[in-house]
C-alpha cells in the first residue's frame, strides 16, 4: 500500500527549499521582478538548479540528474507555488525533462537526448514549444513544418518561458526537434500575459535548424504535458495554503469592536470550510510510493545546507507537518 505520509527525505527537501525562498524570494521582490523586463531571478535559479541540484530531480543519475520521483518534484513545486517564485521550474525541470525522457524511452541511448538531459540537469533552461493552454492528448494543432533540408518553419503562440530558454523542444510533423533560441531563423517575441509570474512568448521559426530527437512528437509531448498538468496542481496547492495562512493571520490581528475579527462565528465557519477544501485538494501525495532518495542526491542537499548554515548563519528545521517550516537566525 502506498505510504500517504511524507518521508524524512521529503521533509528535509521541503525545509531546504522553503528556507532558500524565504531569504531570496519575498513577495515585494516577486512583484517588482514580475513587472520588470527580467521576470526571472538568475541567482535564485542558479541556487535551485545547480547548487541544490533540483533542475535534474527527475533526470536519471546516469545522465547527471538526481534520479528522484514525482513525489519530490511535487514537494519542490508546492514551495515554489507558495512563494510564487520567479523560476522556470515547472516548464523546464518537469515538462521539458519528461518530454526528453519520453524521447529517450523511444530511442534508448540516443546521444543527443542524453546530452540535453545532462545540460538540463546542470541548469540549462529548456522549454517545450507548445501553447501553455495545450492539454495532454489534445493533439498538436499548428505543429511546425519540417522542410526536406531539415529546416523548420512555423509560428507558435503562448509558449511559457520561451524567453528564458536556451533550447526549445519543437514538435514538427515528422518528429520532435531541439532548436537553440540563439540560432539563425529563431525569433522569440515576449507577450504580456494575464499572470505576470509566468511569462509567455511567441516563437517564430523561419528556416531554423534543429536536431531531431524522436520520429514522432505525440508520445513524448503527451508525457511531458501529463506530468506538467499533475505537478501544476502541486504548485497551485502551495499557493492556496499560503493564502489560507495569511487569511487566518489577518483575521487574528485585525480587530473590530475590540475583538479579533477571526473570533466572529461567520468568519470561523468560512475559514474552516476553506481549510477543508485545501486539505481535500492535497489529498494523498502523488501516488508514487516513497523510495529512498539516491545517496548522491542526499549528500548534495546536505552539503548545500551546511554551506548555507556557514555562510548565512541560519538554520532550517524539518516541518512538523506538511504545512510548516521554521527558519530562524542562529
Amino acid at each position: 500500500m502506498t505510504d500517504l505520509l511524507y518521508s524524512e527525505a521529503e521533509d528535509d527537501l521541503r525545509a531546504a527549499v522553503r528556507s532558500l525562498l524565504a531569504d531570496r524570494c519575498d513577495h515585494a521582490a516577486v512583484l517588482t521582478r514580475a513587472e520588470s523586463d527580467t521576470p526571472y531571478d538568475p541567482r535564485l535559479w542558479g541556487s535551485l538548479a545547480t547548487e541544490m541540484g533540483l533542475a535534474g530531480l527527475l533526470v536519471p543519475e546516469k545522465l547527471g540528474g538526481q534520479g528522484a520521483t514525482h513525489r519530490e518534484a511535487a514537494v519542490v513545486l508546492e514551495e515554489l507555488g507558495r512563494s510564487v517564485a520567479p523560476t522556470p521550474y515547472l516548464t523546464g525541470a518537469v515538462i521539458a525533462a519528461e518530454t526528453l525522457l519520453g524521447c529517450d524511452a523511444e530511442n534508448p541511448g540516443d546521444t543527443a537526448v542524453g546530452e540535453l538531459l545532462g545540460a538540463l540537469a546542470g541548469g540549462t533552461v529548456v522549454a517545450l514549444a507548445v501553447p501553455l493552454s495545450a492539454a495532454p492528448g489534445s493533439g498538436l494543432s499548428g505543429t511546425c513544418r519540417a522542410d526536406g533540408d531539415g529546416s523548420l518553419g512555423g509560428r507558435i503562440t503562448g509558449v511559457a518561458d520561451a524567453a528564458a530558454a536556451a533550447v526549445l523542444l519543437v514538435p514538427a510533423e515528422d518528429g520532435l526537434y531541439a532548436v537553440e533560441t540563439g540560432a539563425p531563423g529563431v525569433t522569440v517575441e515576449t507577450l504580456t500575459p494575464l499572470d505576470l509570474t509566468r511569462p509567455l512568448a511567441t516563437v517564430t521559426l523561419d528556416g531554423a535548424r534543429g536536431r531531431r530527437l524522436a520520429g514522432s512528437a505525440q508520445a513524448p509531448v503527451r508525457r511531458g504535458l501529463l506530468a506538467g498538468a499533475g505537478l501544476l496542481a502541486s504548485e497551485q496547492l502551495g499557493l492556496a495554503e499560503w493564502c489560507l495562512e495569511e487569511a487566518v493571520r489577518y483575521t487574528r490581528d485585525r480587530k473590530q469592536f475590540n475583538r479579533p475579527v477571526g473570533s466572529f462565528q461567520a468568519l470561523k465557519r468560512r475559514m474552516a470550510q476553506l481549510w477543508l477544501e485545501v486539505v481535500s485538494a492535497r489529498g494523498p501525495p502523488p501516488v508514487t510510493p516513497p523510495t529512498p532518495w539516491p545517496p548522491a542526491a542526499r549528500t548534495r542537499l546536505s552539503r548545500w545546507r551546511s554551506r548555507r548554515r556557514t555562510a548565512h548563519g541560519s538554520r532550517c528545521t524539518r516541518p512538523r507537518s506538511a504545512y510548516s517550516c521554521t527558519a530562524a537566525s542562529a
